[in-house]
């Protein structure tokens, strides 16, 4: 299909705001399919006659329509946001709109995942061709029965008019559309033209949410369904030998214990049983690798930056020879500790494995993924294989990696029932996939008080920054630039975690610059703005960001924020980064209080390109917002000997309620495509706080936890 609507990349800067406190993927779609899932809608639309008009949309004779998400919701909000795009270009009215979560269909989506805050920037196109050309076909329908050429007919809130101001409803003429042949040209709407897409729609699950209606995967029940709880091996680095379950046995409740490889499934009536039978287990545990520690990881990784073994991502100039020649060579070191994620829902899961079928129910950022280990775990084909997606209570890159669906199918296969696998706390957080550790050096050469060179390099556990974190900003500003990695390969397992590498480079980077520009005696901002005026006009293709449209988030940040004006006892620290095809500058304000930094306010402005959900587009950037400052703050999680030294709340700190600040959102009014948000406004926030601590302490800090690391150091610039 085709669209005659070519997207404008004209920038523009004008400003839309708001204040607050308090945030998949899919581009197929086949329009003779109907949408497989038997859904019941909801009680005041149940009786009606819905007819399937394509694997997205169902058409009430009424004129009701039910339109169906495929991608995971992990609370980032497009279970709401991905429909309205459906709706804008189908040209119903809102609240005639029902959304339904759809199950795993790779026949009619493609890519059905909740991962790189890239959602609406891939769906945004296809989405609008599946409504604009559904609505192309109910015209072609409606002109039909009245003999009338379509583009004599025009459509308003579900309804179609001819020229003689004739009417029919959507749901009088979805039959005979349904079999029209598919247009392959449509029009799709102009931005001006917009009346869904730009508007405040609350959350389609609001209402179940905060009354407590069962959408999460904890609250998934059926007839005849046994519970699970797991003991793994208690270290990274262990595994098991053998195991004592008499014990747990004579729990009343308890149905079985199965060991599957280095673990052992206490099955039960119930979650609490499963879980009480757990702590009766008597296992014995024999050390199968090294038994790793978090003082082993600060040398290994201090020594990896010292020494050479690096693999060179990008190399422009001769970085080397500007460092030689330079009058002044600049480098800090940068430090970040192991992180958890810590959703609010812990990992779990239900499997029914049957010599018939698979069938999986719970909460998982990558479906047709994980459909894909379980059929090969099982050795069955993927067709045998279902899987319907729940809610999420927070996923933030952890339920990417379905572990634990795999954990539930093979118990189900050994216990031949319909399982139910349910993590503790304590196991989510000690069996969980972590922030790597991570080092980063940055050096700069200095000739005649200009930068010439620059060299990042990076030490990581397990694994390095993608290959398009190079490309970021300053690339193309310096003439001399390189980006090198090197890894250390544990044991501890290590993956995506909100905003992976970014989260923790752009502290270091933006950190460097505020220092960078101390050192120089020049304005901090004005040292950021020159340097992006030697990207404009680059045909390095390489490049992600745009030059023009950091800028001027940088530059309504400084307006928005009151940057420089005296406000006693209020010390402002500023920070503008782009990752995930945003580009977002944020202003922390810090006061101290006992002389402890205190962050009371963030100002963000971000350029996402057209905002679809206003309300939900605030509610992700807010909380990327505080998710950034708690873990730059105060995240830490350490090992000793292999074991995860937190196992709950109690120990492992986040920010609470009395430390959120407000955050201010500024959104840069766009005609462009829109672009992620789950992730872009974590990054900058670190790096805002620590530049304002600074200004409020005189203290650089470069090694997160900042409360802790700031602790006993005197002024460093």
């Amino acid at each position: 299909m085709k669209t005659n609507l070519p997207l404008s990349f004209n920038r523009r800067s004008f400003i839309k705001t708001s204040t607050l406190a308090g945030g998949g993927m899919l581009i197929g779609f086949n329009l003779f399919q109907a949408c497989k899932p038997e859904v019941a809608p909801p009680i005041d639309i149940s009786q009606l006659n819905f007819n399937d008009f394509n694997a997205f949309i169902k058409i009430a004779d009424n004129g009701m329509v039910t339109i169906f998400s495929p991608n995971p919701e992990i609370g980032q909000g497009v279970k709401t946001a991905m429909p309205m795009l459906i709706a804008e270009e189908l040209d119903v009215s809102w609240d005639k709109v029902h959304v339904v979560q759809g199950a795993l269909d790779t026949k009619n989506f493609t890519r059905q995942v909740a991962g790189g805050s890239q959602s609406l920037r891939h769906g945004w196109e296809p989405l609008r061709q599946t409504g604009a050309t559904a609505r192309q076909m109910l015209i072609n329908a409606a002109a039909t029965i009245w003999k009338v050429n379509p583009k004599e007919c025009k459509t308003a809130n579900g309804i179609i008019t001819n020229a003689n101001g004739d009417t029919l409803g959507y749901g009088e003429v979805v039959k005979e559309a349904a079999i029209l042949e598919v247009p392959e040209n449509v029009t799709l709407k102009e931005p001006k033209d917009f009346k869904i897409i730009g508007q405040d729609i609350s959350n389609v699950d609001i209402d179940k949410i905060i009354t407590g209606k069962a959408l999460y995967g904890m609250d998934y029940k059926e007839e005849g369904m046994v519970y699970a709880s797991v003991l793994r091996p208690p270290a990274f680095g262990k595994k098991l030998m053998d195991y004592d379950d008499t014990a747990v046995k004579a729990i009343t409740g308890i149905y079985d214990v199965i060991r599957f490889g280095d673990k052992i499934a206490v099955i039960a009536k119930d979650t609490w049983t499963a879980m009480k039978g757990k702590k009766a287990l008597k296992a014995n545990w024999s050390v199968d690798s090294k038994l790793e520690s978090t003082e082993d990881h600060d040398k290994i990784l201090t020594d990896l930056l010292n020494g050479q073994a690096f693999e060179t991502l990008r190399q422009d100039g001769d970085v080397k020879k500007a460092f030689v020649e330079a009058d002044e060579v600049i480098e800090r070191i940068y430090e970040s500790p192991f992180l958890p994620h810590n959703c609010m829902e812990p990992m779990n899961f239900f499997a029914d494995v049957t010599p018939e079928k698979v069938r999986l129910v719970g909460p998982i950022q990558t479906p047709a993924g994980t459909a894909r280990r379980v059929a090969d775990l099982l050795e069955r084909t993927p067709e045998d294989v279902s899987v319907e997606m729940t809610r999420m209570g927070g996923g933030f890159g952890r339920r990417l990696y379905g572990d634990f669906a795999l954990e539930v199918a093979e118990i189900s296969k050994i216990a031949q029932k319909p399982v139910k696998l349910v993590y503790s706390r304590e196991d989510d957080m000690t069996a969980g996939v972590y922030r790597p550790s991570i080092k980063y050096k940055i050096g700069v050469s200095i000739k005649d008080r200009k930068i010439t060179g620059y060299h990042l390099k990076e030490a990581s556990v397990n694994s390095n920054m993608y290959g398009l974190i190079p490309n970021f900003f300053p690339a193309g500003a310096i003439e001399n630039y390189q980006v090198d990695v090197a890894s250390y390969q544990s044991n501890i397992s290590t993956g995506a975690w909100r905003a992976p590498y970014t989260n923790f480079l752009s502290f270091a980077e933006q950190s460097f610059f505020d220092e960078l520009a101390e050192i120089l005696e020049i304005d901090k901002i004005q040292l950021r703005l020159d340097l992006l005026q030697k990207v404009k006009g680059t045909t390095d293709d390489r490049i992600e960001y745009s030059p023009e449209r950091l800028e001027n988030v940088i530059k309504v940040a400084v307006d928005k924020s009151g940057w420089g004006i005296k406000n006693e006892g209020v010390f402002q620290g500023f920070s503008a980064y782009y990752c995930h095809n945003t580009h977002v500058a944020e202003v922390a304000d810090v006061v101290l209080e006992n002389e402890i930094p205190v962050v009371k306010k963030i100002t963000c402005v971000v350029d996402c390109g057209i905002v679809v959900n206003p309300l939900g587009a605030k509610n992700q950037i807010e909380g990327g917002v505080i998710d950034g400052v708690g873990h730059a703050m105060y995240g830490n999680f350490s090992f000793n000997k292999g074991v995860p030294q937190d196992q709950n709340f109690n120990t492992y700190r986040l920010i609470r309620i009395n430390e959120t600040p407000i955050v201010e959102t500024h959104f840069i009014e766009s005609d462009i495509a829109p672009t992620g948000l789950g992730e872009p406004t974590l990054p900058p926030a670190g790096a805002a706080v620590a530049n304002a601590i600074k200004a409020a302490k005189g203290i650089r800090v470069y090694k997160q936890p900042f409360i802790e690391n700031m602790k006993n150091k005197a002024p460093l610039v």
